[in-house]
């Protein structure tokens, strides 16, 4: 089916269906430019779309013919499209009345005669234009009406396009804000830790509504303080504190509802905008941050970066975030309220052990060791003021302190300064930047830091009515290692300490309580028994102190063992040579008079040939003269004889020399003893060593206290390391006169002697051993070591 119009014949039909087979309205567009170029062959065409109506713009979607259009969207209301957005009526104009500004758009290089604009419109809206440029005649009414007509079933089709790519782009709106509020989810729950979550809500707010700046405050008491940012806001400082009458925020926090400010002039903001420059706020929304039903914080977006005002789709937005906010905080607000749980908990149970005991030293280590359940410190420290010096009492992990100690040195002199103020003394270390509540002290700590490796330090001192106690530190590689609760239980845990402290101090002056306290305890626990659980105590208690005084029990001391030869032979030559071959190798059993290895002995046998010719040479002229009966010639060729056959004895005992030999029987004990071959020994160099294992000595260590009870030809036990299921028996041959010296205590040896017959004990094996002490009552084998303590200690205090 076609359309008749005088002078032209449009197939309407087809062209709906070639509308309804594109979808696209960039597509739909260019069906109706070729379809309209049809008609004025050597025309140019555009098809404008208004595809925003509430931003409403001319953007160029169907082209045919040469023309290009110089921007992709063109204003409404300016050129002749503005006419037509006007009018919204078919133009036609006259191309030599315009000028080349009103056209502007169009990017052409030939005369234009005419231009001819119909309008789209669908249901009594503009949803675009089909612009026809004619360069050859100028448009007639025929080809007008065939123009209108294209656009009138044009029209529709362009509307439904547009409203179709409105409703996907909505719907894929719709899936990106899903989708970032699944992730913001995913974010924010991923931490739990309170100030990294603020600081995230207040970045992922900015990124997410595309704003200036963001800003977070957090509910106290009566008013909200900003404690995080994210972007430029010069209005307010970080750090603000807001009542309900002092802004936005507060107001909010008061109420809490929602603020959307959109006007620019609006009061509010020209109170908050006072003084600012650059920056200022022209639009601002707010919105309350719940948990459950509590009002916690207040989110606060400033300023879309396009410019454009907040409106009520932000409002949803935000509300959405917020939301997801409110729940992550919920979280993060029950760890920390378990947190503090834990903290209490901890602290009762240290106030509990503190208080329950007046050991000074059991109290200082509880106070040193037992908050690091929840305090992360690496080192905690006690220093205590003890007759007008401040002494360090107590380290953590450490269960004594020696005054001398070159490690707690810089502890202790960083706690004796500190001791001097009343105040909590505190330094942390950023990076190259230190700081500290003693602005005076920031070099101080810069070498503290320096020398011990740890960032962070905070002491508090330990006081009460009656003055100073001592002063409690904790340090940690980590600068920020102590949070606000961390902080208030260690006030919490000093002011305890110090009580405990206190008590414990004064319990320590009373005579002899050590001693006393444990028996006046079993005291009042045994006179609290019945009359036959008692009569049965005692009897126990005499047949218990008959037994340990009568019972005769074999006494042993013990001690480490560890096995040396009895002889270790070095094999050195007595001339010099290169060794030629060498006999025997590391472990090899060898026997007294073998040779081991053999010099190059070339020198000493030429030596030898050479003194024995001229033995015989003298030797035959003696004889001659003997017999010519000159007995002056024979005296002096006898006395030549007699020095070469010195010399040839000499020569043989050097050629005999350069065979080494074993001086005893044993084991070769050299490693790589056959390496020497082909080197020159010396005499003095070491070439080998035979250990004589038949039998070995077992040096045994023994303590001071029981030098007493050893004496040669007792019996001893050794189990070595080695052989742990075998016990081999000695004798002690030498108990040492002198002690040997190890750091500050002083051991002896008894020495065994130990039969070594199958040679399976070798020099150097390590064990344990036992010597036989004689027959002792019970009593005197299980206590004479605690006994001679006491007595020492009597002797000390009394001089007896």
């Amino acid at each position: 089916m076609a359309t008749q119009r005088p002078g032209f014949e449009i197939p309407l039909l087809d062209f709906a269906a070639s509308l309804l087979v594109q979808g696209d309205t960039a597509q739909r567009a260019q069906v109706i430019a070729e379809q309209v170029a049809q008609l004025e062959p050597g025309s140019d065409v555009v098809v404008y779309v208004i595809e925003a109506p509430e931003d409403p713009g001319w953007t160029a979607r169907g082209l045919a013919g040469n023309i290009k259009i110089s921007r992709e969207m063109l204003d409404f209301q300016t050129g002749t499209l503005g006419r037509v957005a006007e009018s919204q009526t078919p133009l036609v104009l006259d191309g030599a009345q315009l000028a080349r500004e009103d056209y502007g758009h169009l990017d052409v290089r030939r005369t234009l005669v005419s231009l001819v604009y119909v309008p789209l419109i669908a249901e009594g809206a503009l949803v675009g234009a089909i612009e026809l440029a004619g360069y050859e005649r100028p448009v007639s009414e025929a080809l007008l009406d065939a123009v209108s007509a294209i656009a009138q079933l044009g029209a529709p089709a362009i509307a439904s396009a547009v409203a179709q790519q409105v409703e996907r782009n909505n719907s894929l709106q719709s899936i990106t804000r899903v989708t970032q509020m699944y992730d913001l989810e995913k974010v924010f729950n991923s931490n739990l830790e309170m100030d990294e979550l603020l600081a995230t809500i207040a970045s992922k707010v900015q990124e997410v509504m595309n704003v200036q700046a963001a800003n977070v405050w957090m509910v106290e008491g009566e008013t909200v303080t900003l404690t995080n940012r994210e972007g430029s806001d010069p209005t307010v400082e970080l750090g603000a504190r807001q009542a309900p009458a002092d802004g936005v925020a507060g107001k909010v926090c008061d109420n809490g509802e929602a603020v959307l400010i959109d006007d620019a002039e609006d009061e509010r903001l020209h109170a908050r905008n006072a003084n600012i420059e650059e920056g200022a706020v022209f639009s601002l929304l707010a919105m309350p941050l719940m948990d459950r039903e509590s009002l916690v914080g207040v989110v606060e977006v400033l300023n879309r970066l396009d410019g454009h005002p907040f409106d009520e789709d932000d409002q949803f937005v935000l509300t959405n975030v917020c939301e997801t906010a409110s729940n992550a905080l919920h979280n993060a607000s029950l760890l920390l309220a378990e947190r503090k749980l834990e903290i209490l908990h901890t602290l009762v149970k240290v106030s509990t052990e503190i208080t329950s005991t007046l050991n000074l030293d059991r109290v200082l280590q509880t106070v040193v060791n037992g908050p690091s359940a929840v305090i992360p410190y690496e080192l905690a420290a006690i220093a205590l003021e003890e007759r007008g010096r401040t002494k360090l009492r107590a380290v953590s992990g450490k269960l004594q302190i020696s005054p001398g100690d070159p490690e707690t040195a810089d502890l202790r002199e960083i706690l004796e300064w500190a001791a001097f103020f009343d105040s909590d003394v505190s330094a942390a270390q950023h990076g190259n930047e230190i700081t500290s509540s003693r602005a005076d002290a920031q070099e101080k700590f810069r070498r503290y830091f320096q020398t011990t490796g740890m960032r962070g330090f905070y002491a508090v001192p330990l006081r009460d009515e009656e003055g100073g106690v001592g002063i409690l530190s904790f340090e940690s590689s980590d600068p920020d290692f102590l949070t606000e609760a961390h902080f208030e239980m260690i006030r919490v845990l000093a002011a305890q300490a110090t009580v405990a402290i206190r008590n414990a101090s004064l319990y320590r002056e009373v005579p002899f309580i050590n001693v006393l306290e444990p028996l006046i305890h079993k005291k009042q626990k045994f006179l609290a028994l019945d009359k036959r659980r008692r009569a049965l105590f005692i009897a126990g208690a005499v047949a218990a102190v008959v037994f340990l005084a009568v019972f005769p029990f074999p006494m042993r001391v013990e001690g480490g063992a560890t096995v040396s030869p009895v002889r270790l032979a070095k094999i050195e030559p007595e001339v010099t040579g290169v060794v030629r071959q060498v006999f025997v190798r590391e472990g090899q059993h060898v026997t007294r008079g073998q040779v081991l290895a053999d010099l190059e002995d070339w020198d000493y046998r030429a030596a030898l040939a050479g003194a024995e010719a001229k033995y015989q040479t003298s030797f035959s002229e003696m004889n001659r003269a003997l017999a010519h009966n000159d007995g002056a010639a024979a005296g002096v060729q006898r006395v030549q004889a007699n020095y070469w056959q010195s010399e040839v004895q000499r020569d043989q005992e050097r050629l005999e020399k350069t065979h080494l030999r074993s001086p005893v029987d044993g084991w070769v004990t050299t490693p790589h003893v056959q390496d020497f071959a082909g080197r020159q020994l010396k005499p003095g160099d070491n070439f080998a060593e035979v250990a004589d294992n038949s039998t070995v000595t077992v040096d045994v260590a023994v303590d001071e206290p029981d030098l007493p009870l050893l004496h040669p030809g007792a019996s001893g036990w050794v189990k070595l390391d080695s052989f742990p299921a075998r016990t081999f028996r000695g004798t002690v041959d030498i108990v040492s006169p002198q002690s040997q010296v190890t750091g500050d205590q002083r051991t002896f040896f008894a020495r065994l002697q130990v039969p070594n017959s199958s040679n399976v004990i070798r020099a150097g094996m390590g064990g344990r051993a036992k010597v036989a002490a004689g027959w002792h009552p019970v009593g005197y084998v299980m206590f004479r070591r605690p006994f001679m303590w006491i007595y020492a200690q009597l002797w000390s205090w009394f001089g007896w």
